[in-house]
């Protein structure tokens, strides 16, 4: 079995906690690129990478191994690598901090509140939890160990040192994360609780919304009621499942959508700067066995869901 040999380390640090991009250059039996230049054009052809990436050349920002200023008249030489930083449009700053639950030598978690994506993604780089950790504590090497949607609030745990990213990313594979979330949604008296919620859920990458699709389960829900107040309940839910959108689907199926829910049951795409009505969803608690320290660990979110005890703020997007 042939040892896949790892790549060279990038020359590039992270640049307001993003990581460079590593690019591998394919191999070109029919010469087809005389030099990285015309690879790079007809690799971004079409996109608007295309003009940032001549940009980035003609600026001496593509760095090769040992960081080596690339151009764009240097040869092509397939299998090797290069780095470089994207750039990126000022994103405006998501009003809203970041709390440090826990913090030691090997773990991070903390409390994201709503509106502020976990790791860069889509229009959403800077204006990360990531990003922000990485600059504000410190620590370039900090890595996630799972995500939670923008709009949802709540613990996110992210692994201190690059060696011990697997270990804590294998604890969420093994579903050996106790995992628990609170929603606020439409109270029906006609629905018994607690139920569980066994559904096969697809997500289409470029389709906002996720559904449900015929065939085997692959998401499982344990929903509970807690308190009602008025047509309003506050519900408990516990996924033993981790797939995109579980719980909002499972919630908009049971005919209970998450009040402020911008997808379930309908798509209405506000703009990113809409900070009014955040989604009330919460990941309340998450208990685990630290894969590095042996420790017992249970975090639990300090934050509340607005519309429980002031819902007509919450409406008024106070």
């Amino acid at each position: 079995m042939r040892r896949r040999t790892p790549p060279p380390p990038s020359p590039l640090p992270q640049r307001a906690g993003i990581d460079p991009v590593r690019l591998r250059l394919p191999s070109d039996p029919g010469r087809t690129w005389p030099d990285l230049g015309s690879y790079l054009a007809a690799r971004y052809a079409g996109t608007r990478g295309e003009e940032s990436m001549a940009r980035l050349l003609a600026a001496g920002r593509v760095l090769g191994p040992g960081g080596r200023v690339l151009h764009a008249r240097d040869p092509y030489e397939p299998g090797g690598y290069l780095w470089f930083h994207r750039d990126t449009e000022p994103e405006p700053r998501a009003p809203f901090a970041v709390r440090v639950v826990h913090r030691d030598e090997h773990l991070l978690v903390v409390d994201k509140p709503h509106f502020l994506a976990t790791t860069p993604r889509g229009s959403h780089i800077t204006e990360t939890a990531l990003a922000r950790l990485r600059e504000e504590l410190d620590l370039p090497g900090l890595s996630p160990a799972h995500r939670l949607d923008r709009l949802t609030a709540g613990l996110v745990m992210f692994s201190v040192r690059p060696e011990d990213r697997g270990a804590y990313q294998l604890l969420f594979q093994r579903r050996e994360v106790h995992k628990e979330y609170e929603a606020l949604a439409p109270r029906d008296a006609a629905l018994a609780f607690p139920c569980t919620v066994r559904s096969r859920i697809e997500k289409v990458r470029g389709v906002i919304a996720a559904t449900e699709v015929p065939g085997p389960p692959n998401a499982e829900s344990l929903v509970e009621l807690v308190d009602v107040r008025g047509g309003l309940g506050r519900y408990r839910l516990t996924p033993h499942t981790g797939r995109t959108h579980q719980l909002r689907v499972h919630m908009n199926g049971l005919g209970l959508p998450i009040l402020g829910d911008p997808v379930y049951p309908e798509v209405t795409d506000p703009a990113p700067e809409d900070y009014r009505r955040p989604l009330q969803l919460l990941a309340r608690v998450l208990a685990f066995t630290d894969p590095v320290t042996g420790t017992a660990h249970r975090f639990e979110s300090t934050r509340t869901l607005q519309a429980w005890h002031d819902r007509p703020g919450w409406e008024a997007g106070a």
